[in-house]
């Protein structure tokens, strides 16, 4: 088993031990809805409450917080990233309140729906244009996902963050 996987697991049984129930976001949420592609660090969305409990608990195991705010943390351990987002919003806190369960060699785990992590995505590409990454997951989740996708929640989402025309555009 890699070393991601080995990390997961110790994330999942950490968050068990926290009293917190988190759910996958970025790249292996991405890979977890079918899409083939590499990533090298694991994202949690987990309930702001929870934020100093957890990050107590991620120093305890000898991660590096590199930053953190109200909405955000980063921690690195060796080789190992380890990013948070924090659910204090009302739609981050519903998208975390949703997430699906399931079984995974690394344990069982929740992982945001698909629309979700479409929005998460677009949300870090219009943070930082120059995360082109997201606007190749958001093509690739469309690609596989789109007869099942709730468009009217997509829609939003782009509509949340005033992207429309992407929106257009990435449908062709």
């Amino acid at each position: 088993m890699s070393n991601l996987a080995a990390q997961i697991r110790e994330a999942l049984s950490m968050f068990v031990r926290s009293g917190t129930e988190p759910a996958l976001i970025g790249g292996l949420a991405v890979v977890a809805h079918q899409v083939v592609r590499a990533t090298k660090d694991v994202d949690f969305l987990v309930e702001a409450e929870a934020a100093d409990k957890v990050h107590a608990a991620l120093l305890d195991l000898g991660y590096e917080c590199l930053y953190r705010s109200e909405d955000a943390a980063n921690y690195v351990r060796a080789a190992e990233g380890l990013d948070l987002l924090y659910a204090h919003r009302p739609l981050a806190r519903r998208l975390l309140a949703q997430a699906s369960e399931r079984e995974t060699p690394m344990g069982r785990m929740r992982i945001i729906s698909v629309e979700g992590l479409i929005g998460f995505k677009l949300q870090g590409f219009v943070n930082d244009a120059t995360r082109t990454r997201d606007l190749d997951d958001i093509r690739s989740l469309f690609k596989i996902h789109l007869t099942s996708l709730n468009m009217d929640e997509v829609r939003e989402y782009f509509a949340l963050f005033n992207k429309p025309d992407l929106l257009n555009e990435l449908l062709g």
